[in-house]
């Protein structure tokens, strides 16, 4: 079965990662690559998009520019001590020089979504305001897609921004209250299960070994990724975060799952909090009248690292 898929992204070295295993799988249409900030600036990571694409040689897949700030607040800070000034690792990897799609990444995402009603899953690995601003362009939205995976938030895990907050939520708080409101069931890949799937700096090295091209990208981007997470490390440790939803498209079985009702806190002290009530466990309205979420909270570890190993290999 092929799944026609969106990827909503900020890229990103884990981006990067994601977006080339769904390039290798032949269960993955990818429909476009819609770009936002996040991780870097969206004219950064539209540019950076190109370039991934260039590298694959999917010259064929457009590339939209979208948000550039928050729904409210001002302009992020952006995360260049996680993916370098360049959001790949300070490798001085040549850019694009072609252009990016005219449509803006929220005007593709609707557009594509009424030309293959029920056919396209969009998949969100950085801040949600593209979608959001999708879902006021296209308030039937919900009807006209497949469904919904986002990497973010943290269940029942502490955030990684705050004690609370995941990155990408916490980026755009209002943007995910928006999304997770909306009349669809989100499945969400956030903390819970990627803090808990770590790789050791070999993996890249593999990745590399089976393909020269994509995964010798990695293998460099990561370096600059791979210190980051090691800090106050006793050993060199590296998470990919961004392809575990594309992973649960490709093998659905290797995923566990929470399903409840999700709260997506604004409120300054708490921005960005994914609060889910596993169902049964409230009668509060407050969380019985909320949407529902299907959290991923368990993954099989070793068999999800064989597949990424084996999909760049093809």
């Amino acid at each position: 079965m092929t799944h026609k898929i969106i990827i909503d992204t900020d890229p990103g070295i884990d981006d990067a990662m994601a977006i080339f295993f769904a390039f290798q799988s032949p269960e993955i249409e990818v429909l476009g690559l819609t770009t936002v900030y996040g991780n870097i600036p969206v004219s950064m990571s539209a540019r950076n998009a190109l370039t991934l694409c260039d590298i694959a040689g999917r010259q064929d897949v457009p590339v939209t520019k979208g948000v550039a700030l928050p729904w409210v607040g001002p302009e992020s800070e952006y995360a260049h001590f996680v993916h370098g000034d360049d959001g790949f690792g300070n490798i001085d990897y040549p850019p694009s020089t072609r252009e990016v799609d005219p449509r803006s990444s929220a005007e593709f995402i609707v557009e594509m979504a009424r030309k293959y009603p029920g056919e396209i899953t969009l998949v969100a690995i950085g801040p949600l305001g593209n979608i959001a601003l999708a879902l006021r362009l296209e308030p039937e939205l919900p009807k006209l897609v497949k469904g919904i995976s986002i990497m973010g938030g943290a269940a029942f895990v502490p955030g990684n921004v705050t004690p609370v907050a995941e990155a990408n939520i916490w980026n755009d708080a209002y943007a995910a209250d928006i999304v997770f409101s909306a009349d669809w069931e989100v499945k969400m890949f956030g903390l819970d299960v990627t803090l808990f799937a770590p790789t050791d700096p070999a993996f890249v090295d593999i990745l590399a070994e089976k393909n020269p091209v994509m995964g010798g990208f990695m293998q460099k981007a990561a370096q600059f990724y791979i210190d980051f997470y090691s800090q106050n490390r006793d050993e060199k440790v590296c998470f990919f975060h961004d392809a575990f939803p594309i992973a649960h498209l490709v093998k659905p079985e290797l995923f566990e799952f929470t399903r409840g009702n999700i709260r997506i806190s604004t409120d300054e002290l708490n921005r960005g909090q994914t609060v889910v009530a596993p169902v049964g466990t409230t009668a509060s309205p407050l969380w019985t009248e909320a949407q529902f979420v299907q959290a991923a909270t368990g993954v099989k570890h070793e068999e999800l690292f064989q597949l990424f190993i084996d999909t760049y290999a093809r």
